[in-house]
């Protein structure tokens, strides 16, 4: 009976090495891989991800492998099988000796493993942990801090025109992040003598530039940037969001980290939205109510932000912020706000010699460089509001030429944007300076300011994009005014003409 057995193992052991010897001839006959080029390949190793010999799957896949005689990896599935056919098999290992032709040894197998197809799958590298993530510091020593030309300068490269808005927002901030060096600082000089923050409000039309250039003031000067919405803030208590839901946002731009975050700046949009309401007899909560919960924050207080959230709740840790070193700027349209300018300086509009006309300002473009606090109490805003912004940046209307110079002239524009695009495919993009104009003046009639550049474009741009890659031949494009008053098509140059 045990001779029986043994050789049925022994047939068994025969089987497995003919498979063996089988599978190792086809993986050597299949494979397109010379000596030469195994030796001569440069890669590190290390950057490369092991692979199971038997099944060729990853290690990303497969999980971790067991590491065989030879340099040869097993993955724990395949492993596992193979004990689940020795099992079942009952194969004797001590029977292999007298095997003839099953002579080769493990470390043999190394030349067999080099010669198989091997996935070159890199390894990907490790995600650091928030806790391990090097965070960016902000320079307070007074003599790194950018002078306010040099802010200034900067901010050219991407905006247009506002001279008087870029001037006042540099020396603000500058005069602000000194303000923090000076109070960090060990400032010899104690003269007792204590900076106050100074908090912007910015005014403009529009579509005008006032996100734009807080957004690329905060790249500038790598500081991390809140922008929040004011529409959505309601007195504590009520549906929508707190005041503190601010500064949860400016706390996950500094990645949790509340030092930076204290040295961050928040931009409150569409702050025009919590003025007081008119003829209203209920408790208005989403307006002078929230003019009133912003004052301690404006001012500087500390206050308790949840983590992660927009709500407090039991299971939201919290972090105390101290705001008095945040630089807040608030904007806002204000629509209808030239009017009751018109309305202030048309009050010596009399019979007389020094009377003024009544349509003296109805075409002014720059009438939002004559605003003054008692035009924003009559709008709406309180005085304990406004006292917390002393700071007023006023942005003019834009005009066609405006948006000429918008479409072609800063470093991110949106004419140089399409040209890149076209540039992958080889392809030039040229504009006419009449096809600009034409844009310009449908930018105007919508009256949302530079916003509508980019829908415009977008409109007669889709054809375009899409026709341009079908013909490889096309060398050049250019758009002429005729084309965009659907007048004729854009002019199409074919290459080497």
């Amino acid at each position: 009976m045990k001779e029986n057995r043994t050789d049925l193992n022994i047939n068994n052991i025969n089987d497995n090495e003919s498979d063996l010897s089988e599978n190792l001839d086809n993986n050597i006959d299949n494979s397109d891989i010379e000596h030469d080029e195994i030796s001569n390949n440069t890669e590190n190793e290390d950057t490369l991800e092991e692979f199971c010999c038997i099944c060729k799957r990853t290690e990303t896949k497969a999980g971790k492998m067991i590491e065989m005689p030879g340099k040869l990896k097993v993955c724990h599935s395949c492993m596992q099988r193979a004990f689940t056919t020795v099992e079942s098999s009952g194969l004797d290992l001590s029977q292999m000796k007298d095997i003839k032709g099953l002579q080769f040894q493990f470390a043999d197998l190394e030349h067999f493993n080099n010669m198989l197809n091997k996935p070159q799958v890199k390894k990907k590298k490790p995600k650091a942990n928030k806790e391990e993530k090097v965070k960016p510091e902000l320079e307070l020593d007074i003599k790194k801090i950018p002078a306010p030309h040099i802010i200034k300068g900067s901010l050219d490269e991407y905006i247009v025109g506002q001279e008087h808005a870029k001037k006042v927002i540099s020396v603000a901030v500058y005069n602000h992040y000194k303000r923090i060096a000076a109070l960090e600082g060990n400032n010899e000089d104690n003269d007792d003598v204590t900076i106050e923050k100074s908090n912007v409000l910015m005014v403009g039309p529009t579509g005008s530039g006032k996100t734009y250039m807080v957004k690329t003031l905060s790249k500038l000067l790598n500081v991390p940037l809140a922008v929040a919405d004011a529409t959505s803030l309601t007195e504590a208590g009520y549906i929508g969001d707190d005041i503190e839901s601010v500064l949860s946002k400016l706390l996950a731009a500094a990645d949790n980290d509340v030092e930076r975050a204290e040295r961050g700046i928040v931009f409150i949009d569409e702050i025009d939205k919590i003025a007081k309401k008119k003829n209203s007899n209920t408790r208005d909560v989403s307006g002078e109510s929230v003019q009133q919960e912003l004052l301690k924050m404006l001012e500087g207080t500390s206050i308790e932000v949840p983590i992660g959230s927009n709500s407090k709740n039991a299971m939201v840790p919290m972090a105390t912020i101290d705001t008095s070193q945040i630089l807040f700027i608030c904007g806002g349209a204000f629509p209808d706000l030239d009017e009751i300018i018109k309305e202030r300086l048309n009050k010596q509009a009399a019979i007389g010699f020094s009377s003024d006309l009544k349509d003296k300002y109805d075409d002014k473009k720059e009438m939002w460089k004559n605003v003054t606090i008692e035009d924003f109490r009559k709008f709406g805003m309180i005085p304990e509001f406004l006292g917390r912004l002393p700071i007023i940046v006023t942005l003019e209307g834009l005009t066609v030429e405006f948006l000429v110079k918008i479409l072609k002239e800063p470093k991110n524009a949106i004419i140089k944007q399409y040209r890149k695009l076209l540039a992958l495919d080889e392809v030039e993009l040229i504009f006419e300076d009449e096809a600009l104009e034409v844009i310009a003046n449908k930018a105007m009639k919508k009256d949302i300011g530079a916003r509508a550049l980019r829908a415009i474009i977008e409109e007669y741009m889709l054809d375009i994009m899409y026709e341009i890659p079908k013909d490889s031949n096309i060398g050049r494009v250019e758009i002429t005014k005729e084309y965009l008053e659907q007048l004729g098509g854009p002019r199409i140059v074919m290459r080497g003409m």
